[in-house]
């Protein structure tokens, strides 16, 4: 008799996926030209569908007094100015006030302006003329949205500045600030674009010494770039996309675009170097190296996807861009880079020392040296020498984000020369205070007319009197101070409503910098008052951010968490991990602290620091640079855990795991730190934080976390690394991932206790 047979199990997935890319080859990489090709016909349309947005926090006090402002008042904030400056004399006289009367209706005309008033309109309300006299303001709000109103503007800017025999005009206020700050990015954009291709494919030369790898892997980038842009083309047709995702998506696209085919292209190579077949090297390298890619891209996806718990279409843009960047990226390693390794074969293969392609040397040829095996050894022989000093230059350089202070962005993100940034500088250095960004206090259920003209003088009283404050206006009059400053001119009729009164508040430039969260409170704290305005509307939408923020960074913990639990079977590697990574996400905001708002190294790099940092740039590039960090950390741990898989020798785990993986990921920190890089010029200072940010973190990620603090803590902690509860080991058993095929010595066997013992004594002192 014979037994039962037994059915032949179907191999991984991953692998017989392999098995197709190399047998479909052909198929496979035309399919990816022509996906190529419809990308880029599809994404040359995409910058025209971005758009740009307010920083504003839906549902807020601050939009809701909008709302009513708009519907009841037929009000709201203005975005734009006209500074009127008089050639000779002063605003006040008649020649100049006739001339600033006529561009305001002018102004008023014009499309898309929908209401406008002046320094002679509001009865030379005094916050709106220079303290030398010389200088007025035409303010204006724009309708529609701010991507239409910001587009009109780029006709009114230049028609409306002008240099005439009796005044010259100039063009400022918010809306033109970030009408030219999106105009710059587009410009930064492209020629990031000149600069990254042949400075990445450079790189890619002196890492693989074949054009061929090099030009490869740089089409996987594009290839990533192209359909990312095409795919947010599809995402504008659902919602709003920041016209700043496409700087992102740039960046982004060719650092993981390298970085997952540099992963794939050097398994390629070492299963050539194994003497496998090209076809059977295809299908070990997509099955291995597949499962990798394929967490790593998980986990960054995880720590984007979290930016999407913001209400704020400017941050769900870098979502968008992010998630859809990690997938083409994936796609991009998994799909055509296997088809086009298949086609290419030994050309892809690093040329030996005798001009033969190391692909065709024998099989065998295993590493055991090297500088990362032997600075491996090196730190793990002396632990607490190494890991104590690389830990104190961390936690040095870390150490300015003790001052963080959140601010809000105004002009300074502009380059000094730029017109509407010049303008906000002159109002500063000559007004005594900023009409455009007057406070909007609206009082409901009091309605503005004489019978409660009392009630609205007290109230506008007891908000001049307000530390901060330089002036209010109301249907009463003008106050500063605890006193009446002007009575009631025909402007004051704006404040008049059947239901509702309100008050525009102007506050000292001192009060908007440095003091407008107490200003804000103070404002709050009279009774029956809702608040609105500019200010009001930066302040909510940066309590927002602030107040969801730990919830966002909870979830990226947890889930990165699980993911390395997966792969690694270990509670302890995934906990050491995220310490790390926050370790280095510490060294990153203090580096933005250190430079952009204490100012060190402003006059090299070219911007004007204002003492604060906007907080949705930090939060976006802690969510970028975890997910990165992530990345090279699965990178590296799969190394180490197949490793230790075969052997159950932690500490030569640890050294091989360096050797193979830290070229790998030193030269993927590179081509990505050269890719962020190219924003450090930028004339945004948003940009410029992101490429000198991003610079510092990938560095240090890839230098002292992975070469120095990895490999200490993995000597300190020695086999309680790869320990888990009971309950665990079985759920990852069940469901977790690895490079190996199997174990041959898994954890708690007696082979694998053997050889524990034995590696501590094998260890060099």
């Amino acid at each position: 008799m014979t037994g039962p047979v037994r059915p032949v199990a179907r191999p991984p997935a991953l692998q017989r996926w392999g098995r197709v890319t190399a047998g479909r080859s052909r198929l496979l990489v035309w399919a990816g030209l022509a996906l190529a090709v419809l990308g880029l016909v599809l994404a040359a349309g995409t910058m025209d569908r971005l758009v740009l947005s307010r920083f504003e926090s839906p549902g807020s006090e601050s939009l809701r007094t909008r709302a009513v402002l708009e519907e009841e008042f037929g009000t709201g904030t203005p975005g734009v100015l006209l500074m009127v400056t008089a050639a000779r004399g002063t605003v006040d006289d008649s020649a100049v006030a006739a001339e600033g009367r006529a561009l305001e209706q002018e102004l008023a005309r014009q499309e898309g302006v929908a209401e406008a008033a002046s320094y002679w309109s509001r009865g030379h309300s005094p916050a709106m003329r220079s303290a030398d006299g010389r200088q007025a303001l035409v303010i204006a709000r724009m309708s529609g949205t701010v991507t239409e109103a910001r587009a009109r503007l780029a006709d009114l800017s230049p028609a409306f500045t002008r240099d005439g025999a009796r005044v010259s005009v100039r063009v400022g206020g918010g809306d033109e600030v970030f009408r030219q700050a999106a105009e710059q990015a587009r410009k930064d954009f492209l020629r990031a674009e000149l600069i990254v291709f042949p400075l990445v494919l450079l790189l890619l030369f002196a890492i693989y010494r074949r054009l061929s790898a090099a030009f490869l892997t740089l089409g996987m980038g594009l290839f990533s770039v192209v359909t990312t842009l095409a795919l947010l083309r599809g995402v504008t047709y659902v919602t709003d996309v920041s016209t700043f995702a496409a700087n992102l998506a740039l960046v982004m696209g060719i650092g993981l675009g390298v970085d997952y085919s540099l992963f794939v292209i050097s398994r390629f190579r070492e299963e050539l170097r194994a003497g496998r077949p090209v076809a059977d090297a295809v299908e070990h390298t997509v099955a291995r190296a597949g499962r990798t890619v394929a967490f790593s891209g998980l986990t960054v996806v995880l720590s984007l996807s979290a930016l999407l718990l913001f209400p704020f279409p400017f941050l769900r843009s870098f979502a968008y861009a992010g998630i859809a960047t990690v997938l083409t990226s994936v796609f991009a390693a998994l799909v055509v880079l296997p088809a086009a390794l298949a086609r290419l074969g030994l050309r892809v293969a690093r040329p030996s020392a005798d001009g033969r392609s190391a692909g065709a040397r024998s099989a065998g040829a295993r590493s055991g040296g090297g500088w990362w095996h032997g600075t491996a050894l090196r730190m793990m022989r002396r632990p607490l020498l190494y890991g104590i000093p690389a830990l104190a230059v961390l936690l040095g350089l870390a150490s300015p984000a003790l001052g963080l202070t959140f601010g809000v962005p105004d002009d300074r993100v502009l380059p000094a020369g730029v017109s509407s940034r010049v303008v906000q500088q002159e109002i500063r250095d000559r007004f005594a205070a900023e009409e455009m960004d007057a406070i909007q206090v609206l009082r409901p259920g009091q309605a503005g007319g004489p019978a409660n003209g009392a009630a609205i003088e007290a109230t506008a009283l007891d908000l001049s009197r307000i530390a901060g404050i330089h002036q209010v206006d109301a249907l009463t009059g003008s106050y500063a101070q605890g006193r009446r400053i002007a009575e009631p001119g025909p402007s004051a009729a704006r404040f008049s409503g059947e239901r509702d009164t309100w008050y525009s508040v102007v506050a000292t430039h001192r009060g908007l910098d440095r003091d407008i969260d107490r200003v804000l409170a103070g404002i709050r704290a009279v009774p029956g008052v809702q608040v609105g305005g500019y200010p009001a509307e930066l302040s909510d939408f940066r309590d927002e951010l602030t107040g969801r923020l730990p919830l966002v960074l909870g979830l990226i913990l947890v889930t990165t968490f699980l993911v390395l639990f997966l792969m690694t079977g270990s509670v302890l590697l995934p906990a050491k991990a995220m310490l790390l990574n926050t370790l280095s996400m510490g060294v990153m905001a203090g580096v933005l602290v250190w430079i952009f708002q204490e100012g060190h190294l402003s006059g090299v790099l070219g911007f004007t620091p204002s003492g604060s940092i906007e907080p949705s740039i930090p939060i976006l590039m802690f969510c970028i640079a975890f997910g990165l960090s992530m990345d090279y950390e699965v990178f590296m741990l799969a190394r180490i855990k197949k490793e230790y898989d075969r052997t159950g020798d932690n500490l030569g785990a640890v050294a091989t795991g360096l050797e193979r993986g830290g070229p790998l990921i030193t030269s993927a920190a590179v081509v990505l730190a050269a890719s962020f890089a190219t924003y450090a010029s930028s004339g945004i200072v948003f940009l410029k934080m992101l490429g000198i940010g991003m610079v510092a973190v990938v560095l240090i990620d890839a230098t002292l976390i992975r070469a120095v603090l990895v490999p200490v803590s993995m000597r300190l902690a020695g086999r309680a690394n790869w320990w888990a509860p009971a309950p665990l080991r079985a759920f990852h058993a069940r469901f977790g991932i690895s490079e190996s095929v199997s174990a041959v010595n898994p954890p708690g066997s007696a082979r694998w206790r053997a050889q524990s013992g034995e590696t501590r004594s094998a260890v060099p002192r």
